[in-house]
């Protein structure tokens, strides 16, 4: 299920729809969205993952996306009409 993904980049406001069947995660629509190649990174943070704690990759995933211009990256909340 398609969801809506907003993010900050270089101090723009945009939103596009985000779906995890297309994306790991809501960082990886946003590079995506920018054009950005972030395999490197992705395989780094990997790295990460298996020798550290979650609180270290979740910081260098922040420390990265802000040195590429990235502001807040966030889901942005389900509508709940009545027909859901």
């Amino acid at each position: 299920m398609s969801r809506q993904l907003e993010y900050v980049y270089k101090g723009k406001v945009k939103t596009i729809t985000f779906s995890f069947r297309s994306f790991h995660s809501a960082h990886e629509a946003a590079a995506f969205s920018e054009g950005i190649d972030i395999s490197e990174f992705l395989k780094m943070e990997r790295h990460l993952q298996v020798i550290a704690d979650g609180n270290a990759v979740k910081n260098h995933r922040q420390a990265y996306f802000n040195s590429l211009g990235f502001g807040k990256i966030i889901l942005l909340k389900k509508d709940k009409s009545p027909n859901n």
